[in-house]
């Protein structure tokens, strides 16, 4: 299928979308087009267009994204058969409807310049084509969401993967931590005790040497007069 003529599809997007500063935004009703843009034959080469995306009025703002609006514009033109259709006919209604007729003789008189124009007098061709605009849309909407469910899968999934992940380490870490806190608080227990035992045992044996000491001078004191007295009186 060739590529959308990316004019048709800023003039399709005209048709749902009024931009700022335009006579329709502004209040101005435009000049009546007495006949419309004949329709974009199949084998037309694209126009080149400039891609920044057009700004849209401020009523439409919050519930129209302008770069969804130009993409669904694009996929309309894409989707548009040689011939006068239901977008022509919403081309003379547009031209229409700042010209104060009621609503019923704007429709009257859209198709009736549809029909002038060259347009099938069979009215369930408006019908018919503006249904297969719709399903165009729908197959669009069905390719955007598959597309969005792959995104999710694929960035929100690996993101949810690395969430699971550094929770999962951060709780082996915690419970080392826990570990960790419970160590340091038996050696700090067991230091302080330590401490204690430390100056008990010196004392027990600083007394123990005390003790030796005296028993060993007792001892040696007893010998040492022996021998003395050996001395002295075996002659």
């Amino acid at each position: 299928m060739p590529e959308p003529d990316k004019s048709l599809g800023r003039k399709i997007l005209g048709f749902f979308i009024k931009e700022e500063g335009s006579d329709v935004a502004a209040g101005t009703p435009p000049a009546p087009s007495p006949t419309p843009t004949a329709p974009r034959p199949a084998n037309t080469a694209p126009t080149p267009q400039p891609s920044a995306t057009r700004p849209v009025a401020p009523a439409d703002k919050e519930a129209i994204d302008p770069k969804f609006a130009e993409h669904l514009a694009d996929v309309l033109a894409k989707n548009n058969p040689p011939g006068p259709d239901y977008f022509e006919f919403r081309e003379t209604l547009r031209s229409l409807s700042n010209l104060g007729l009621p609503e019923d003789k704007q429709f009257q008189a859209a198709w009736a310049s549809f029909k002038a124009l060259g347009g099938s007098n069979d009215m369930t061709t408006l019908t018919k084509t503006a249904n297969q605009y719709i399903a165009a849309l729908n197959n669009d909407r069905d390719a955007f969401s598959k597309s969005v469910e792959a995104a999710l899968s694929d960035r929100v999934g690996g993101l949810q993967n690395e969430q699971k992940r550094l929770q999962s380490e951060n709780e082996a870490l915690e419970k080392q931590l826990v570990d960790i806190q419970q160590k340091i608080s038996a050696n700090t227990n067991r230091l302080q005790a330590i401490g204690g035992e430390i100056n008990d045992q010196s004392a027990k044996i600083t007394q123990n040497r005390q003790n030796y000491e005296s028993t060993f001078e007792h001892f040696t004191e007893q010998i040492k007069s022996d021998i003395t007295k050996i001395t002295q009186y075996l002659k």
